[in-house]
């Protein structure tokens, strides 16, 4: 028996990525950059025990059945192939950020058990290859790897697809958490109702392109209102994407847009804020670090909130050989 353990944070999207052009292995339509967060992580203990039957998971104490086992079995098949291993694992995760709410609770989760598996089935595996493992079970596990600022490749094959750290600002994310209930229409499915219904589909693969060269140049340059302005626009633009599929989705509420509009109020101030908003309710706002209490006086009314600097990619803290 093997055991090892592995943690992971979560990581907001400044350039998204919304769509893939192989499912199979994960593989997106658009590269996308991101930063990880300092708070949410996921902790995974990966167990292997040989003469188990099948997989087990236990999510937050809960042992699960249905999708969430049959999407970790067919990620740690993966692991078994290159070990060369047949046994079977129970896996144990602790989650601090809502699952499935739009605040990457699958990013967090993916590194952290591509991490804790990894070690348990003793692979040696370098950042980048971790990157690939990882997005096979979540694609945007794969930049949850990477401490800070990160760009994921979009990448030709599985080889070219994976995350990497790039230079980026001083900048603070606070997460305005909305609705922390469980999203009716997940990610995949909205992503493959987009691919396939939407009408503007292709226009967002051409413009996301562009966005992220523009927003990977700012982030060298330090440019946080060029940054910011680039993450903005691009998140606005996905939800106007999803909101064109067919049967439609909306995943901002009332509440979400509120918090865009107080957002562009306090530019109108001075304050550099820029909202962003994965695939739900909540919203993240970027700012200078100096600035996030300022931030979250002025949307706190309205949501809980939570700020964050850049966090610690995922880390392995120990691992317990048979």
């Amino acid at each position: 028996m093997t055991r090892a353990t592995a943690r992971a944070h979560p990581n907001i999207a400044l350039v998204k990525y919304w769509g893939k052009r192989d499912a199979a292995l994960n593989l997106p339509a658009t590269g996308s950059m991101s930063m990880t967060l300092d708070v949410f992580p996921t902790t995974t203990t990966v167990t292997v025990e040989p003469g188990r039957d099948r997989d087990e998971l236990v999510l937050g104490g809960v042992v699960q059945q249905g999708v969430p086992r049959e999407r970790v079995e067919r990620f740690l098949d993966l692991v078994r192939t290159a070990s060369g291993s047949s046994a079977r694992a129970r896996v144990e995760t602790e989650n601090t950020v809502p699952s499935a709410a739009g605040l990457a609770s699958s990013a967090s989760g993916f590194a952290a058990l591509a991490g804790a598996a990894a070690a348990a089935y003793g692979l040696d595996l370098d950042e980048r290859a971790l990157s690939r493992l990882a997005r096979q079970g979540s694609g945007s596990a794969s930049r949850s790897i990477i401490s800070g600022f990160a760009v994921w490749h979009a990448g030709d094959d599985d080889a070219s697809s994976f995350a990497e750290a790039v230079p980026a600002p001083e900048l603070a994310m606070v997460v305005a958490m909305v609705d922390r209930r469980e999203k009716s229409v997940s990610s995949r499915e909205a992503m493959r109702r987009t691919v396939d219904t939407s009408p503007f589909y292709p226009a967002w693969i051409t413009s996301t392109a562009r966005s992220l060269e523009d927003a990977l140049a700012a982030a060298a340059a330090g440019d946080v209102e060029r940054l910011g302005g680039i993450t903005e626009t691009n998140a606005l633009r996905m939800h106007a994407l999803i909101q064109s599929c067919d049967p439609p989705i909306r995943y901002l509420s009332p509440v979400s847009v509120e918090i865009f509009d107080r957002v562009v109020a306090l530019r109108a101030e001075g304050v550099a804020a820029f909202a962003t908003a994965d695939a739900g309710p909540n919203v993240v706002v970027i700012c200078r670090p100096a600035d996030a209490a300022t931030v979250a006086a002025a949307i706190d009314d309205l949501a809980d909130t939570v700020t964050s600097l850049p966090g610690p990619g995922m880390q392995v803290l120990d691992r317990v050989p048979a």
